[in-house]
């Protein structure tokens, strides 16, 4: 703000419009100086750095000023400026006193500044009270604080209090790129968010950083170069870890963790940075409240994308997941643990293994062990076992000893009879016994363990035609199939491609529901069908489009009688009901 106190020098109104940057306060005090109204105690409240005590010291020049440009006018020994923090006893504020009965020698009145002064003791506002309960009228206060609730009701009553706003992201990121104009430093516009972010609504400290930020960097500042010298976790970490949890890749999820940490960043420092960044994609996904998302052009751009990619059921899971081991991270002995649990639990919201899932399920482990392993080939002279379930639930086992491919085509060697050997079956167990639930879970985990890598699926290239014409198909095998409930949800809405989303919108939450209820199957044709397994569904609900859909009698026959009015000459005729 240096450029704004040396034209503030000219004691013009228009530099103090520029200092004080709300409108409301500067009209207020403008309009009061020029009728000589002033209030002989002011209070200027709020946050640190936004420019409370520069403010008061260019309004104290003012008060004293007739408008005219004479670079001669001086009223600095009108000025006297004290820090309540360093002076606050009762001497100090009893030698201030003492001051106050002296009358100006130059212009018209004496101006204190008392900065902080909230850090006063309780003596020393007994002793202040006095004076400012009947100031001279030559006199005139101006006090500046940051905690506004510590300052006694007597005091309070008795100044005209102006509050003092944080000064937002987007303002702060303008003036910032206006010194840089000036100062000819080459910015980007993430690189300048950062910093006014990181300021967090005072004016001084974004120009600390930005100063701090150009010695380190240079005259071209980038957004990697102000992330590493102010040790702030960058955007594309998060956006990294969304992925990985959306993906459900626990492994690569913890290794990113362990990466963060070791480049020296906290743990807590992370989660929240995490919770608030599902915050922002929740913020994107309704285009009324993207006006919330402090961030720059390109970096929003990347947030409506993935949070196409995220439903409103997982960031609200998540966002609960992620805050509550916020509140639990002080108090917990083992701190990357918990954070470790927090991500694997995440990872794990979107996961289909089970249908109904406990509170805190977590993937098995076994779901990411390495299934590349060579496969045992028998030998020809080797038996090879099958598994037979019959219809009686029985199980009976096989063994059949295969004959050698010359033993085949030798036509002096008898035909070999492959031996059968049955076992006795086994005893059938109780569906709510604890070794069926048991042999349940194994079952489960086996399946699980077979499943293939995810990096090894085929992600062949596909047109949104002939994503269209898969569904089209679909909805023909199921009507075959009797399932005419579901084929015609299916109907309802033409699919869109997003990338590898296929979007659809409802009219209501129960297509939805029973939509994804039988999306496994739907997703597993389309997948085969189209050669890419990383195709997903996106569903969304449009309260508005429920109203074009007739579901009682009376709106099915009005909307009948929409297409032909001879239906209503039928029902009057017959005198039918509906």
């Amino acid at each position: 703000m240096e450029h704004f106190v040396v034209s503030a020098r000219k004691y013009r109104p228009q530099a103090f419009k520029d200092v004080v940057g709300q409108q409301a306060i500067t009209n207020t005090l403008l309009n009061a100086i020029n009728s000589n109204h002033l209030a002989q105690a002011l209070l200027f409240t709020g946050p640190r750095g936004v420019g409370k005590t520069t403010c008061a010291r260019i309004l104290s020049k003012m008060i004293n000023s007739d408008g005219s440009d004479n670079d001669d006018e001086d009223f600095a020994f009108n000025i006297f400026e004290l820090d309540a923090a360093s002076n606050n006893s009762v001497d100090d504020i009893r030698s201030l006193t003492d001051q106050v009965r002296i009358p100006p020698q130059v212009g018209k009145y004496k101006v204190y500044i008392i900065d902080e002064v909230h850090m006063l003791s309780q003596a020393a506002f007994n002793a202040f009270l006095k004076t400012l309960e009947e100031p001279p009228k030559h006199c005139i206060f101006i006090l500046a604080t940051t905690e506004k609730h510590k300052i006694i009701p007597t005091i309070l009553s008795r100044c005209q209090i102006f509050d003092f706003k944080r000064i937002t992201v987007t303002d702060a990121k303008e003036h910032l790129k206006y010194i840089a104009k000036e100062q000819g430093v080459t910015a980007d516009d993430d690189a300048l968010h950062i910093i006014a972010q990181k300021a967090d609504g005072a004016m001084r400290d974004a120009l600390s950083i930005f100063d701090r930020v150009v010695s380190f960097s240079g005259k071209n500042l980038t957004r990697q170069s102000v992330t590493e010298n102010l040790n702030v976790l960058d955007y594309d970490t998060y956006f990294e870890s969304t992925d990985l949890i959306l993906n459900n890749n626990i492994p690569k999820l913890l290794i990113q963790f362990n990466t963060t940490l070791s480049k020296g960043f906290d743990g807590h420092h992370y989660i929240a940075g995490l919770a608030s960044h599902f915050r922002d994609l929740l913020v994107s996904k309704t285009p009324e409240t993207i006006a919330l998302l402090e961030v720059g052009k390109q970096t929003k751009e990347k947030y409506l994308k993935q949070s196409q990619l995220a439903s409103q059921e997982f960031l609200l899971t998540a966002i609960n997941l992620a805050n509550d081991c916020d509140l639990k991270y002080k108090t917990s002995k083992n701190q990357r643990l918990l954070v470790e649990l927090c991500l694997m639990q995440l990872a794990s919201i979107t996961f289909d293994g089970e249908k109904k899932k406990p509170k805190h399920f977590i993937i098995p482990a076994s779901f990411f062990k390495d299934n590349n392993a060579t496969p045992v080939v028998a030998s020809p002279q080797k038996a090879t076992s099958q598994t037979i379930i019959p219809n009686n639930q029985s199980t009976a086992t096989t063994t059949i000893n295969n004959t050698t491919a010359s033993q085949l085509n030798n036509t002096n060697t008898e035909p070999v009879i492959p031996k059968i050997t049955i076992n006795s079956a086994s005893k059938i167990s109780s569906g709510l016994s604890l070794s069926s639930i048991k042999k349940k879970k194994e079952h489960l985990n086996k399946k699980i363990a077979q499943k293939p890598k995810q990096e090894d699926l085929p992600t062949e290239a596909f047109t949104e035609a002939q994503m269209q014409q898969c569904w089209k198909a679909y909805i023909q095998i199921i009507e075959q199939n009797g399932q005419h409930n579901l084929a015609s949800i299916l109907s309802i809405d033409t699919p869109k491609l997003n990338n590898t989303n296929i979007c659809l919108e409802f009219p209501n939450e129960t297509n939805k529901v029973e939509v994804e209820r039988q999306q496994y199957n739907l997703l597993k044709y389309i997948r085969e069908k189209l050669n890419n397994y990383s195709i997903n569904l996106s569903i969304t609900v449009n309260e508005v489009l429920e109203k074009k859909y007739a579901y009682t009698s009376v709106e099915k026959y009005e909307k009948l009688k929409e297409k032909n009015q001879a239906i209503e000459l039928l029902r009057k005729t017959f005198d039918l009901d509906f």
